[in-house]
């Protein structure tokens, strides 16, 4: 399996530089992850799925 190229977003803060979600794009894929557990569970979106919830969050 090929590594996953993660990285956050410039905007992504708080207090300890570290709570953030993490994304990685492959074809057909928006890999998502929680910054301060790299290890643990894993987000599986579609693009569509995930341009939705940008959409709605934007908006929070």
């Amino acid at each position: 399996m090929t590594e996953l190229a993660w990285f956050k977003s410039s905007y992504s803060g708080g207090n300890d530089g570290e709570s953030c979600v993490e994304i990685a794009r492959t074809p057909g894929t928006v890999h998502i992850r929680d910054s301060k557990n790299t290890e643990g569970p894993r987000l599986a979106l579609t693009p569509e799925a995930w341009a939705e919830f940008l959409a709605y969050a934007s908006v929070r």
